[in-house]
């Protein structure tokens, strides 16, 4: 956070009030985390979220929630020894955030030279630069839900993918 901006959070139905000093501005901005079902992509609109909560409570392999020209935030579910693909960005780096689970991440410069090999747990994050080769797979015994930033954006906006085979 910059020294030019404070949030701050009221204790009340997910009622955010953002505070620019340096511009004397308040913006209030409501974003109650959607039920299930209530998917909706929020891109090229300012939005705020509980991120925590939307991605545990995502059911869905994959669901984009924001899209703008240059970013795009998902949240993913996947079952117990489900992986993402192994697949590569030939044109922007990703970003993911373990928020529930044991995640299994592979990255390397090819498709079979996946030299970096981690497991990582809650709250860690995977940083996968452009042009690199990864997959994420569930290594643990439950549910694993993260949160994906993708620069440019990779998937049309509003994309729901509710199983993997349905992407």
């Amino acid at each position: 956070m910059t020294r030019y901006q404070k949030t701050v959070t009221a204790a009340f139905s997910g009622v955010a009030v953002l505070f620019a000093p340096a511009l004397a501005v308040a913006t209030l901005v409501t974003a109650p985390v959607p039920a299930q079902g209530e998917q909706q992509d929020h891109g090229t609109k300012p939005w705020v979220v509980n991120i925590e909560t939307l991605t545990t409570r995502n059911r869905n392999f994959r669901t984009t929630w924001w899209t703008g020209n240059q970013l795009q935030m998902a949240v993913m579910s996947l079952q117990p020894g489900e992986d993402i693909g192994l697949e590569v960005h030939q044109k922007g780096d990703q970003f993911i955030r373990v928020e529930e689970g044991k995640a299994r991440a592979q990255m390397g410069t090819s498709k079979t030279n996946l030299s970096y090999d981690k497991t990582v747990g809650d709250d860690w994050a995977m940083f996968i630069p452009e042009g690199y080769w990864h997959n994420i797979t569930n290594a643990g015994k439950t549910e694993l839900k993260v949160y994906v930033l993708y620069a440019p954006p990779e998937h049309p906006a509003g994309t729901i993918h509710p199983t993997k085979a349905s992407e």
